[in-house]
């Protein structure tokens, strides 16, 4: 394509000439400094596919900025630690990640301690939703990383392009389109091996010519039970697959058409939770299409209409054995929750016998915007809609319990002031309407409308004196409370009927400010936010010690930072080292704002000479004392304090030709037991005591072994 698209706008070839040709060298040792090492190979002539150079790299064990706000990497090269089968464990490789853990895969993503949809995810520029009242599906868990081109993350409100709601980031995973010069075929894959029966296999091939292609791309990924430090074995098997098919068309440079079709399964087992998830089907359907250079100033035209559905079902007998029903990992099991089916899941309960529930969410979204494009200015405008309805099975009948619509409208606008200095500001305005669809709560029937506008401004300044790009930018954000927070049947702020009565829209003012260095040895960055968040969705887990579950507004302060930075030491000795650390308060209570990461610091160091690598990498956690018990999300609640922890680990790679590369590693090298503070408390059934308030033990020593390849 002629334009290349960025964080702020769509910047043509001339534009970025001056600036590439000054930073050149310093940009491509910052994306180095994220890998074990580069080689170079050469790709057939039939088939130029940028995103394609997954050999190029060996182990990443930390991913840099690309640019001041905006992280970007491929998620098909291997990773250190070995991550899950899904998006939130892929996310946790970038500083300022971490997620509410399950056991073995499908943790729930936060970034800077926030959670749920303050984190817009999107594939392929849409959403994929989950069923499960409780998250047992989280967005993430239908996710498979590397069967995606790219993982782009934008930090903080400082977008309106890609939907409503994102105070915290939008994650995006994409593929771009196929480029053939002349009619081929290319074969991309992977396979990896590891402990406690880790088997990954994936194949991703397209085949064409310069007016079109097909490709086809599909994974499995499977495990059993690992286990902790002390040898005690965790229930988290899984076993997901994935396959996706695009038909593209691209007649000319400017032209491009595609659709898309996708579907995946799997079932993963949770030591967190009372019930296992034994079915995640993935429906997805798609149509892109984008052309560019339709004018003098009209850049580029953008258009997609996406379907998603998920069908989820969850039982106590597939993949354990039925036993006495404790929800745990911060359910309701007082005042009962509704997992769907018509089924109270409130404390007590017997499961003895065996109890199954299935749910299911149909999301219609579309989306257009165009570019338009003056001397000195970039302008991008668009709309886009959502549509979802969630429903659950009610003997032998389908039973909507949930319809929301979205419309949306924003525009963005890129004005460079000379050289070196640019102010990006946007605005978008949404429309909700939500709907109460169940039969049996206190406001089945209601429907709830709201209009919430959001807006940023952002100045961004490369120095001239040092090789240093500097930003500041403030953002608001309202976000309407989504499917989880809106629970009928869970008590709301103080005289509302219930939290879909009363729980109102969330307002996040948040300054984010940073710098990014880079000269040819020293690459580092610094992003840095603080914000006041009016009417901060909470959920009480023990409301006034009786034992319900109450989701309420308070009022809450934010701020943290993280920090990273790569020195080329010698010509085969890099090092590399990030920083991050969130914290949050509940202005309302005067005490700590619940399920807020602890500080995390990562240290690695690579040796890599002609065609191999080996490197370390060493992950430190302090203990988290600042907790509100009780208090948390959906998902989590905080359980205790948590103790700080290290672990180590190794990686290998061997570049073994232009089409095959291995790579090994060992995670937690030294056995070490540990618990990520972000968890849920072990689920009774599994033998774990019933009062324990510590989360689940994370995996020992794990060996792992990996080949890639390319045709």
């Amino acid at each position: 394509m002629s334009h290349l698209a960025t964080g702020h706008g769509v910047v043509t070839p001339a534009r970025l000439k001056n600036r590439f040709q000054r930073h050149a060298l310093t940009l491509s040792i910052a994306a180095a400094s994220s890998v074990a090492v580069q080689s170079t190979w050469a790709q057939s002539p039939a088939a130029h596919h940028d995103h394609h150079h997954a050999l190029n790299t060996m182990v990443v064990t930390a991913v840099p900025l690309s640019s001041p706000l905006t992280v970007e990497t491929d998620p098909r090269i291997p990773r250190q630690p070995a991550p899950a089968s899904d998006g939130a464990d892929y996310l946790q490789t970038i500083p300022g990640f971490s997620a509410i853990r399950n056991g073995g895969t499908n943790g729930d993503p936060v970034f800077r301690g926030m959670f749920g949809s303050r984190l817009r995810v999107l594939t392929n520029g849409s959403q994929m939703l989950g069923a499960c009242p409780a998250r047992m599906d989280a967005p993430t868990s239908y996710i498979s990383p590397e069967n995606y081109d790219s993982l782009t993350v934008t930090k903080g409100p400082q977008s309106v392009l890609w939907g409503p709601g994102a105070s915290a980031a939008t994650v995006r995973f994409d593929r771009g389109p196929e480029e053939f010069d002349e009619a081929g075929v290319r074969v991309d894959g992977s396979v990896m091996l590891g402990t406690y029966g880790r088997f990954d296999r994936r194949i991703d091939a397209a085949v064409g010519n310069q007016a079109g292609y097909l490709r086809i791309t599909g994974n499995q990924s499977e495990a059993n039970d690992y286990k902790d430090g002390d040898g005690n074995a965790v229930p988290s098997q899984w076993d997901k697959w994935n396959g996706d098919v695009a038909i593209g068309w691209t007649p000319d440079d400017d032209t491009w058409l595609e659709v898309t079709a996708g579907r995946g399964d799997g079932e993963a087992r949770y030591a967190g939770r009372g019930m296992d998830g034994s079915k995640f089907l993935r429906e997805t359907v798609g149509i892109r299409f984008q052309r560019e250079n339709l004018g003098e100033h009209w850049k580029r035209l953008e258009m997609q209409a996406n379907y998603a559905y998920a069908d989820h079902i969850m039982d106590n007998f597939t993949l354990r054995s039925p036993g006495s029903m404790s929800m745990g990992g911060g359910m309701d099991m007082g005042s009962g929750m509704d997992m769907g089916g018509g089924m109270d899941m409130g404390g007590g309960m017997d499961m003895s016998n065996g109890m199954a529930m299935r749910v299911d969410r149909r999301t219609r979204s579309a989306r257009a915007a165009s570019t338009w494009e003056w001397e000195n200015t970039t302008w991008i405008a668009g709309v886009d809609v959502e549509h979802q309805v969630h429903r659950n099975l009610d003997g032998e009948r389908w039973q909507p319990d949930y319809e929301q619509t979205q419309f949306g409208a924003f525009s963005e606008v890129t004005r460079y002031i000379g050289e070196r200095d640019r102010l990006i500001g946007g605005a978008r305005v949404d429309r909700y309407r939500v709907s109460d669809e169940s039969l049996d709560t206190a406001t089945a029937g209601l429907t709830r409308r709201d209009t919430l506008p959001s807006a940023f401004v952002r100045y961004e300044q490369d120095l001239a004196s040092a090789p240093i790009t500097w930003y500041a930018g403030v953002g608001h954000v309202e976000r309407f409370p989504d499917y989880w927070e809106l629970s009928s049947n869970k008590a709301g702020p103080a005289g509302s009927l219930n939290a879909f009565d009363g729980v109102q829209a969330e307002k996040t003012t948040q300054l984010d400010i940073g710098a990014q260095y880079n000269d040819q040895r020293l690459s580092a960055w610094v992003s840095g936010y603080a914000g006041y968040v009016n009417d901060f969705i909470l959920f009480d887990y023990n409301t006034a010690g009786m034992g319900t579950t109450q989701i309420d507004n308070i009022d809450a302060q934010i701020a943290g930072a993280e920090v990273g930075a790569s020195y080329q030491i010698t010509d085969n000795w890099v090092g590399n080292a990030s920083l991050a650390y969130a914290w949050g308060r509940n202005a309302d209570d005067n005490e700590a704002l619940p399920q807020i990461p602890p500080l995390e610091a990562n240290v690695g160091l690579t040796y890599a000479r002609d065609a191999y690598s080996v490197g370390g990498l060493w992950r430190g956690v302090a203990a988290q004392n600042r907790t509100a018990l009780e208090k948390g999300n959906v998902v989590g609640q905080d359980l205790e304090s948590s103790s700080g922890f290290g672990v180590f680990s190794l990686n290998g790679a061997y570049h073994a030709s232009n089409h095959l590369t291995l790579s090994v590693g060992v995670d937690n090298v030294f056995d070490t037991t540990y618990t990520e503070h972000l968890n849920l408390a072990g689920n009774a059934a599994f033998g774990y005591p019933a009062d324990l308030d510590r989360g689940i033990n994370e995996p020992g020593r794990m060996v792992w072994a990996r080949a890639d390849f390319s045709f």
